[in-house]
Formats: structure tokens, sequence, C-alpha cells
């Protein structure tokens, strides 16, 4: 069996980071690796051991520690010399993630990215099924038709930020059985409701707790994965929030032209139910750091050695986690220029797609006569744009940020020309889409232009959230929690008025307002690039 990657030699700081970001959470919370806060001050920044205490630096956006402090029982334990300190049992524990079968392990990335693919399509399946939903409950308000569908993005505001901490207390499988049994009865709630406020409060519900896979999911795959292998299981884990919610509308509008719109929710329980047994009986709990302080806690009652403790055991209390995971977000978004422009551009893009869900089936009924399981299909120009734009992105980006990687002289800002060239596509795409339907041209026309918007935004939301990884790299979950946030307010709240836009305005100048709107912005890639670097180094961002 080979040595799990990370765990058996001193971990750099980049890795301490890389595994952090993908398991949720600031480097300075216990990963399995490690974390920034535990690093003994005679190693230098590339290779840092998880075991001494960091004065973490104030300003996140310097990229760098500002200050190390040594402490003696941690120089112990990186000298291996402490008894008391519990970890693996050598290199080939079979309790350790990394060397499960293969089999057990792709078993629960499979698990894993069926539930992220299916919550971001409940997001949008039933949107077809509006003007049913309408009709049944007896309203005629544009701005709850649009709310409906909205609402479920609010709930991934609110969802993350207590899932995040609380899966680092009681670890990831009892947050993936508990939200996905919850998920399950919220959309079967959804499913029976006799009344639109029924119905808006499941839907809100169902966002809260169907995010956990989203959130979970990443850290999941660094548990299991060694990071040679990890990026066909992220590919993979990526795809589901990538295509979900374009893939929901067109599966969704065929089911409810045949049985109703409240199946479009029973199909979600009953495939999400479907991996809830699956998950009971396969999946095990992945977190090193939960893992091995079970193991302390029953090796403390065997031997009675109350000293005993878990090598990867955090030092923040609940109540610090709940801080860091609440509090952090908050202050980086308000307080951090580059984080505050960066999320309301991600926010804005991101609204943009929950306008096109929540209007797309009355624009092409009304202009196109599309009805039933073929006004479904009129999303399918954005997936496949959002699709092309995820390879597009995940290629060229990697190889431009390679090149200066390799040169040794890269910079966050080497992550934006591909959001350079996204930035000025997206008016285009909504303009082309916005006239063309106005004109009532042939459908392929605006398919073309949603598709064109669908592959702009992927350029755009891809390497911003990236950006914001390099440039906080210790609290680059706190920025990325902050972007979510922001942008999940944005898709609930601002589509309830697309449809007094598009009736006050015009399909045509509707969108082309839209269209102005990310003109103004498509210049922001360009000025990072230039000043992006001046801006960071003047932050005065205090955690």
């Amino acid at each position: 069996m080979s040595k799990p990657d990370g765990l058996y030699r001193h971990p750099t700081r980049s890795e301490i980071i890389e595994q952090a970001i993908m398991e949720g959470h600031d480097a300075d919370i216990p990963s399995n690796v490690g974390s920034l806060r535990q690093i003994p001050s005679n190693l230098p920044d590339d290779d840092l051991h998880p075991h001494q205490s960091l004065a973490i630096e104030a300003d996140p956006e310097k990229g760098r520690a500002a200050s190390l402090s040594s402490d003696d029982d941690a120089t112990e334990e990186v000298a291996g010399e402490d008894p008391n300190i519990i970890f693996w049992d050598g290199p080939d524990d079979p309790q350790n993630p990394l060397n499960w079968s293969v089999l057990k392990k792709w078993g629960t990335v499979v698990i894993v990215s069926i539930l992220t693919f299916l919550t971001p399509l409940a997001s949008s399946m039933f949107a077809p099924g509006v003007p049913e939903v309408m009709r049944d409950f007896h309203s005629t308000s544009n701005m709850l038709s649009s709310f409906m569908v909205s609402v479920y993005v609010l709930g991934f505001a609110f969802g993350p930020l207590l899932i995040a901490p609380l899966s680092e207390m009681y670890g990831r499988l009892i947050l993936y059985h508990g939200c996905t049994a919850l998920f399950i009865v919220f959309t079967i709630a959804a499913a029976v409701s006799t009344n639109m406020s029924m119905f808006i409060v499941f839907r809100f519900f169902m966002g809260t707790f169907g995010g956990a896979p989203l959130v979970l999911g990443g850290g999941t795959i660094a548990d299991l994965i060694s990071r040679e292998q990890r990026g066909t299981a992220m590919s993979v884990w990526m795809m589901g929030p990538t295509i979900g919610p374009c893939v929901g509308p067109i599966i969704g509008g065929f089911l409810i032209q045949a049985k109703g719109w409240r199946w479009a929710f029973y199909f979600v329980a009953i495939v999400a139910g479907a991996c809830f047994i699956m998950a009971i009986f396969l999946m095990k709990e992945t977190s090193a750091p939960v893992i091995l302080e079970r193991k302390t806690k029953r090796l403390r009652a065997e031997t009675g050695n109350l000293k005993l403790r878990s090598k990867l055991a955090s030092d923040l209390s609940p109540r610090d986690l709940f801080k860091f995971s609440i509090v952090r977000p908050v202050k980086m978004l308000f307080l951090s220029p580059i984080c505050l422009i960066i999320s309301v551009y991600i926010a804005i893009t991101y609204t943009y797609l929950y306008i096109l869900f929540t209007t797309f089936t009355g624009v092409y009924k009304n202009q196109y006569g599309w009805k039933g399981g073929i006004a479904g299909l009129s999303f399918l120009g954005l997936g496949v744009g959002c699709l092309i734009g995820q390879f597009i992105c995940t290629n060229i980006g990697n190889r431009i940020a390679s090149k200066h990687i390799k040169a040794g002289d890269f910079t966050p800002e080497h992550r934006l020309p591909v959001m350079a060239v996204g930035a000025p596509l997206l008016p285009v795409g909504f303009f082309l889409y916005g006239w063309s339907v106005q004109y009532g041209l042939h459908f392929m026309v605006p398919i073309v232009g949603t598709g064109l918007v669908g592959f702009s935004l992927l350029l755009v939301f891809m390497p911003a959230m990236t950006y914001l990884v390099d440039v906080f790299t210790v609290h680059a979950a706190s920025a990325m929690a902050a972007s979510t946030v922001s942008r999940s307010l944005f898709a609930a709240l601002v589509p309830l008025s697309a449809e007094k836009m598009y009736a006050a305005m015009g399909y045509g100048w509707g969108n082309s307002l839209l269209g102005f709107v990310a003109v103004l912005f498509a210049p922001m890639p360009f000025l990072f690039i230039k000043y992006g670097e001046r801006i960071r180094t003047r932050s005065t961002v205090k955690l």
C-alpha cells in the first residue's frame, strides 16, 4: 500500500491551505494534514509541520504568515517523542480513509456526486411548471412566480454557514445523513403543499439542507483521493453545480407535462431517497480529525489515560468555529475591497442565471408558443454554454497559471485573463437573446444567445472564485463563504422584478438593461490584472 499523501511527512504550507479549502474551512482550523495554527517556528514556509502555534496573518490579502511562535510541547510532538499523541497506526492503517479499497472510495465519491448533481437540479427542475403551480394556488403575482424558483437559492445562503462548522465538530457523515433526510422530507412537503405560503417555506428549507453536498463534497474527495488522482473526482463532482440547474428544467418539462408539477418533486425525493439508503449502508466517516478524536476517546476509556489527545485535535472551541464561519465572511465582504468587488460581480452574474430560469418558460411560451415538455428545451442552450465554458476555463485557465508558476512569477492576477474574455461576451449574449426574442427571429437565435450567456458566465464565475482562493489563501474559505452569501441573496431577490421589467421594457430593452450592467463591470478583470496587486498590498483588513 502506498503511503497516503501528506500524512507521513511534513506537509507544506500550500498543502495545508489546499486541504483546508477543499474541506470548506480556513487553514487555521485543523484538516486531515493539520493546520497553520499549529506550526513550529523552526521550519520554513514551504516545509511547515501541523503541530505548533502560529499567529495567522492579520491581513489575509498579504498572503503570508506574519509571525510564528514556538511551543515546547509542540516541539516534542514534532519530534515524535510524546507517547500521548494519537495518530494512525502506521502508513497502512485501515482506519485511514486514504487506505480504503478502490471500490469503497469511489463508491463514496459517486454517491456524493449524485447528491451534488441532484440538489442544484432541484433548484430549477420545476421551473417549466410554474404556470401550473400559479393556477393551482390561485395566484397571479409575477413576483411570487419568480420567488418560488429563486427562494431555493436563499436557502443556499444560510445553510452552509451552519453546515460547515457543524461538520468540523461532528464529522461529515452525520451532516450528509441528517441534511439528506431533511431535504427529502421538505421535498415531499413541497410536493403536497396546499397553498403558496407552505410551498415557498418548504422550498426554502429544501435549499437550506440541500446545500450540504456542495459544502462537504470537496472535503470528502480530499479525504479519500490522493492529490495525483483528485482531478478526475473533482471534475465529476463539479459537474453537478454547473449543469444540474440547466438539465433540471429539461427533465422537468417532460415530466410535468406527463404527470403534473408535483411529480417534479416526487422524482427528486425518490432519487434522493435511493441515494440516502445507499449512503446509510455504504458511506463511512472520512474526516481524519473526527476519526482520530473518536479513536482517542476510545483509548482514554480503555487505558484510563486522560492525557491522550489526537494529533489533529483542534484548539478551537465550538463558539470559535461558529465565529470564524459567520463573522469572518461578513468582515471580509465589507472590509476588503477585493472581496467586495469580486463578490458583487459574481453575485450579478449568478443572478442573471436565475433571472433566465424564472422567465424562460414565459418567454418561449408567449413568443414561440412552446408548451409542456418542449418548453424545458429552452434551457438547452444555457446548459451547453455552461458545459463548454467549464471545459475552456479549466483547461486554458490552468495552462496560463501553470506557465507562470513554472516561470516563478505567478500572482493571483494571472487567473484573470480567462475572465477578461468572458466579461465582454456576457452583454453580447444578452443583446442577442433579447432582441432576437423581441423580433420573433427563429428560436435557434435566442438559444445561441443564451448559450453565449452560459459560456461567458462560467468564464467569469470560475476564475473569480479561483482568484479569491489565491488572494486570501489562509482565509480563502471565508472569502468564498462571503461570495456565496452575497450571490445567493442577489439570486433569490433580484429576479422578483424580472417579469415586471420585461412587461415594462419588452424583451429587447429589458435584456439590454442586463447587458448594459454587464458592460459596466466588463473592465473589472482588466483593472484587477493591472492594479490588483497594488490594491492587495494596501489592504488593511484585520481578522
